[in-house]
């Protein structure tokens, strides 16, 4: 369906700590171009959509990102993953993850939002109810809002209870565009 793949240049954000350079990976998708930063413990963010730019990206990029060099497995294995989910054959991610900048609620819900099968979807209030919370529809909503790592952790599965679509960081018309890839 489409391509992802690092391109010939990564992106280039400064130094990390250290004085090592920082860069992301940059690949390329049929939804516009995607930038992955890697902490110690793995993937931290997946950034995308709304005319995000590398330096855009650099400034949102979270304290725990580290060189890419040193991950250089790991952003081999996402690529190769969201050329799989992009091209139809991946439906779950398996690249190690870094979601530790989350509150505790947050990471209920991130872990819950993993849980909602490939071409499914869910209602805030069912991902509530599935983190304890049966009255929290709102802040599971701010919970998948504030995901660092989107198409990994689906949040763009998560839809209001009549069906509509709700939000999406990277904007509705991406997360039309998941939904429909996935129920091809």
């Amino acid at each position: 369906m489409g391509d992802c793949r690092l391109p010939t240049a990564d992106c280039p954000l400064g130094r990390a700590r250290g004085g090592e350079p920082m860069r992301c990976a940059a690949l390329s998708s049929p939804v516009g171009p995607l930038y992955a930063a890697f902490s110690g413990r793995g993937l931290c963010r997946l950034a995308f959509g709304r005319g995000l730019s590398q330096s855009r990206f650099a400034a949102a990029l979270p304290a725990c990102a580290r060189p890419v060099e040193r991950h250089a497995a790991a952003v081999g294995q996402l690529a190769a993953e969201l050329a799989g989910y992009f091209g139809g054959a991946t439906a779950a991610f398996a690249t190690p993850l870094d979601l530790s900048g989350g509150t505790p609620f947050q990471q209920r819900v991130w872990a819950a939002l993993r849980g909602i099968p490939f071409g499914a979807t869910a209602s805030y209030g069912d991902v509530a109810r599935a983190v304890g919370s049966p009255r929290a529809a709102r802040a599971v909503g701010q919970a998948a809002g504030a995901n660092p790592v989107a198409i990994v952790v689906p949040c763009h599965r998560v839809v209001r209870a009549g069906g509509a679509l709700g939000g999406f960081s990277a904007g509705l018309p991406i997360k039309r565009w998941l939904l429909r890839h996935e129920r091809l």
